[in-house]
């Protein structure tokens, strides 16, 4: 069987990701920037109303994963507010300017969230390394239980061949899951192609607000779009690709 954890930009997301049959669902906020952490008040009440697991994403800001010393300390308070709060894992991932791994750093995260009993895994920094097969090794080595991957390219179909590289390097050392542009369409072959045994996706539509009002002369964010649209996990879209991921 193979399985799906959504990326959920929201309660909502989340709870549409278990209705649909996801097994884990890491919630974020910013999705449109890659993804960042979500507010406490969407990690408690996902907690609260989610049965499946709920894996939270500890990235302070957008742009690259080399952090400094603040935005460090953010992330320890992220994951020690994850542990209190009941929450089944973490994702993040920190790299060094030179692309490699930040192994200390990550390590201290780690053993923070493991100590809890939450588990680890190690986002799609591990695509912006210099070397990921070296990058795999070490995040092995400090213990993460998964590495998201697009295998180093913008989508995983483009890094297919990548990502089957890496789950034969990784022997089940670690488990590989492939995500970034996973759809209805193409995640069969993907799974033939990778051999993966899980793999990620937001399965996201486009919801028309219910407003009546309608103020069509402002622009409330720094991206041009439609203010009164938001995109939102579709329960038979999770459905549809869970069906097509197991071949039926």
């Amino acid at each position: 069987m193979i399985s799906l954890e959504v990326c959920a930009n929201s309660v909502n997301s989340a709870l549409a990701a278990q209705e649909g049959g996801a097994i884990r669902v890491e919630l974020c906020g910013n999705l449109q920037a890659g993804g960042t952490t979500p507010s406490p008040g969407q990690i408690t009440i996902a907690r609260k109303l989610l049965n499946i697991q709920l894996y939270v994403l500890i990235r302070p800001r957008d742009s690259d994963f080399l952090y400094n010393d603040i935005e460090f300390e953010t992330m320890l308070a992220d994951v020690k507010y994850c542990i209190d709060a009941g929450c089944d894992g973490i994702v993040t991932g920190i790299l060094k300017a030179d692309g490699s791994v930040d192994k200390e750093r990550c390590t201290q995260l780690v053993q923070l969230a493991k100590k809890a009993g939450l588990g680890v895994t190690f986002h799609r920094a591990f695509d912006m390394c210099a070397n990921q097969f070296q990058a795999m090794e070490d995040i092995i080595e400090i213990g993460f239980d998964r590495i998201l991957t697009s295998g180093g390219r913008s989508t995983a179909i483009e890094g297919a061949r990548t990502i089957n590289d890496l789950v034969k390097k990784a022997a089940g050392r670690i488990t590989i899951v492939a995500g970034s542009g996973i759809t209805e369409i193409n995640v069969s072959h993907l799974i033939l192609f990778t051999g993966v045994k899980e793999i990620h996706s937001t399965a996201l539509t486009r919801v028309k607000s219910d407003m009546q009002y309608i103020n069509d002369h402002i622009v409330m964010g720094s991206n041009y779009g439609d203010e009164y649209a938001f995109d939102r996990t579709n329960v038979e879209r999770v459905r549809n690709i869970l069906k097509k991921a197991n071949g039926k």
